[in-house]
């Protein structure tokens, strides 16, 4: 039971905070910036587990700290949470999932102009091939996806891979109409051939500015395209 005396309301949470405050700017924490359990901290602190949680909650609404039940209280904005892959794609739509597409990519391919590595393009070049020599449109769209991807993995930043192959996540959750014949592939003189060729010049010659237009272009080529399957 803790025997300490407690002041006024308004003046213990106001005394709280204070220490709170230092304590967390001077506190040596682990990596994961975990705090001390609340007992732990009245001790040190000098009042009570009361206003410990209090002055905790009101440092919580601020987004200086956050709690995990059954974890403990960290120091810091609570992390985003996972994406519920499912839930996105019942809120999505094909020309919504096309927008983030054009907002991420080009990125991506400006950033595989600077740090992709000679094998990543020489893969990605072989991979523009083997969509040429695709005997169906199923192996075709296989292949583009991967061409894609090997754009973002020659980006070499691991944050934006994630937040692309998320995207790809949704993409292939959310309905997109009428299916490709199984039977058939892409005829010789596609769209997206030319585009592939274009964005591994510009990538092979390390034109950056070059590559993130060309994949703009690409994929508002495929935007227009779904806006008349759609229509």
């Amino acid at each position: 039971m803790d025997d300490r005396v407690s002041s006024p309301p308004h003046l213990a949470i106001s005394g709280v905070l204070a220490q709170l405050r230092g304590y967390l700017a001077s506190a040596s924490l682990p990596d994961d910036g975990r705090l001390p359990p609340e007992r732990e901290l009245a001790d040190v602190l000098g009042v009570t587990r009361a206003e410990v949680r209090k002055g905790l909650s009101v440092l919580e609404s601020e987004g200086q700290i956050w709690r995990h039940v059954g974890k403990g209280t960290f120091l810091g904005a609570r992390p985003p949470q996972l994406v519920d892959i499912s839930d996105l794609s019942q809120r999505s739509n094909p020309l919504q999932v096309m927008k983030a597409r054009i907002a991420l990519e080009p990125e991506l391919a400006r950033l595989a102009a600077v740090n992709g590595t000679a094998a990543d393009l020489a893969t990605l070049a072989d991979i523009a091939v083997a969509c040429r020599e695709a005997e169906t449109w199923r192996e075709y769209e296989a292949f583009d996806s991967r061409f894609h991807h090997q754009i973002a993995e020659a980006a070499h930043n691991p944050i934006l891979l994630a937040l692309l192959e998320t995207l790809n996540a949704v993409r292939r959750a959310v309905t997109w109409g009428r299916a490709r014949p199984s039977h058939s592939r892409p005829p010789a003189d596609h769209h997206s051939f030319a585009d592939h060729d274009r964005i591994v010049d510009a990538l092979s010659h390390r034109e950056p500015a070059t590559a993130a237009d060309a994949m703009r272009r690409h994929l508002q080529n495929v935007e227009d395209r779904l806006v008349g399957r759609l229509g």
